[in-house]
């Protein structure tokens, strides 16, 4: 055997150490169930990037897959997490209005505008009241987040006024926008967005709530030409990423606070930028594709104000039977936080 063998052979042990000690030993791969495709900017722009910056953080100890297809219906994905069916997900409180009755306050109208601002404000009002709601328990929640205005949008005519809407058959998808609906005479029908399509090719539906970038997401462009804007939005949504907590408890201290230094307001923040671009340049594209924009009458105003008024005064017995001291308290903290945040 030659020399040069002989010392490849001698080396061959401390190479494989190196490797060793430069990878993890043990990498932790968390399966995610996501239920938007994988080229919905949500997947893209918000969920993929931070998947990478676990791995990041973690120095490799934790990876996060996202699955190929989701592991259930989009208001399943709370349980799924808090079950072990998935590890991580994450979804629309919106969807499970009976649990979360609690955060109902940030789903009315007036929320503001600004996705990033709102994100940002309703983490905080997580960590200083929500969590007290047992409905958050028994589970990790990692981060959340809302979206731009909702809006009106509708297949065939502008809905400017009480009389537009009477007796319209409008997508929706939670308590808020459904007493909103009928408060206002329209006939609300109650199905997630990504049944908005096929609802609305077999006239189930004459329209539907969305925000501008969720027409344009969902691939609703051709079936929503007409929308009608209203300041501040006509609603919200809130949505949460969440892991399941036995998976999160056999974490390390070290990787736990990793995963939470990258998730709580930093992605809150990431998810609101995300949605602010979304909105914009979806609203841009929809005009361009000669989509009309129709300024809500004031009569609609005050009659969407009349009613947010009493349904925050409905909320607020019910916020405190969930476990929120002083529900005045939740709303004046979100709102001061979101006007702060968003520069009003």
């Amino acid at each position: 055997m030659s020399i040069r063998m002989n010392l490849k052979l001698a080396l061959l042990p401390a190479v494989i150490m190196t490797g060793l000690l430069s990878s993890p030993l043990h990498a932790e791969t968390l399966k995610m169930s996501s239920w938007v495709p994988p080229t919905h900017f949500v997947y893209t722009q918000i969920l993929e990037p931070w998947t990478k910056d676990v791995e990041k953080v973690t120095e490799g100890r934790i990876k996060v897959e996202i699955l190929p297809k989701a592991l259930g219906t989009p208001p399943q994905h709370w349980e799924l997490a808090r079950k072990g069916v998935a590890d991580i997900t994450w979804g629309n409180f919106t969807y499970e209005p009976d649990r979360f009755k609690s955060i109902w306050f940030a789903e009315m109208r007036f929320a503001g505008s600004d996705a990033k601002a709102k994100s940002i404000a309703l983490w905080n009002s997580y960590e200083k009241h929500l969590k007290r709601d047992a409905a958050y328990g028994g589970i990790k929640l990692l981060s959340v987040g809302m979206f731009g205005p909702g809006i009106f949008n509708h297949g065939s005519k502008a809905l400017a006024t009480l009389d537009d809407l009477k007796g319209q058959k409008i997508r929706m998808g939670g308590p808020i926008q459904q007493v909103l609906l009928e408060g206002l005479g329209a006939v609300p029908v109650s199905a997630p967005a990504t049944k908005a399509y096929e609802m609305l090719e077999s006239k189930v539906l004459d329209g539907s709530l969305h925000t501008p970038e969720s027409v344009v997401n969902f691939r609703l462009t051709e079936k929503l030409p007409h929308h009608t804007m209203i300041e501040n939005g006509l609603y919200g949504a809130t949505f949460f990423l969440t892991m399941n907590e036995g998976k999160w408890n056999k974490l390390s201290d070290a990787d736990k606070a990793a995963i939470e230094k990258i998730s709580g307001e930093a992605f809150a923040s990431k998810w609101g930028e995300a949605f602010n671009q979304q909105n914009s340049d979806a609203e841009k594209k929809l005009k361009e594709a000669g989509h009309t924009f129709t300024t809500a009458s004031p009569e609609l105003l005050t009659k969407i104000g009349e009613i947010r008024s009493k349904m925050l005064t409905d909320w607020e017995p019910t916020a405190k039977t969930a476990g929120i001291a002083d529900p005045k308290a939740l709303l004046a903290d979100f709102e001061a936080d979101y006007k702060a945040l968003a520069g009003k």
